[in-house]
């Protein structure tokens, strides 16, 4: 079997913010057989603009500790560059996190489309907020005719 669909995702948090949410939300995705992360990494600004970068596998660190559970395979997708970069593109005072996953529930998907010959046209990934309005749309819609 090959390997799933990988993306990447840079999420940014004002004010060097993070929450404790991230790491369950993670975990469960990741025993359940949904995804497997294949990289994760967090940057901080500070306010003076001097920058930290700290991998996965940077063992001892606090974010290991909270996210080792979570793979197998640590690091190799996110270069010392892209920590480079993600941090200068940060504002004073704020941090990001960088993650890397393998959509798991797609690789056999991915094995049979590639098996048939098939060649990926488009791919895209819809907004939360555009789904979440359209949702709402729907709903009010759905109450409109049903009244």
């Amino acid at each position: 079997m090959g390997i799933g669909p990988v993306q990447y995702m840079i999420v940014s948090f004002p004010g060097n913010q993070f929450k404790g949410e991230i790491a369950p939300a993670l975990e469960k995705l990741v025993k359940s057989g949904t995804i497997r992360i294949i990289d994760l990494a967090f940057v901080m600004k500070h306010e003076d603009g001097s920058m930290v970068g700290v991998e996965l596998e940077d063992a001892g660190s606090e974010v290991f500790s909270a996210f080792e559970g979570l793979t197998s395979e640590r690091g190799g997708f996110v270069s010392e560059e892209d920590i480079q970069t993600v941090a200068g593109a940060l504002e004073p005072n704020s941090a990001a996190a960088v993650l890397v996953w393998e959509d798991v529930w797609a690789t056999e998907l991915a094995d049979a489309l590639a098996n048939a010959g098939g060649q990926l046209v488009d791919i895209q990934r819809v907004p939360r907020e555009l789904v979440q309005e359209a949702v709402a749309w729907a709903e009010e819609n759905k109450a409109k005719a049903s009244a």
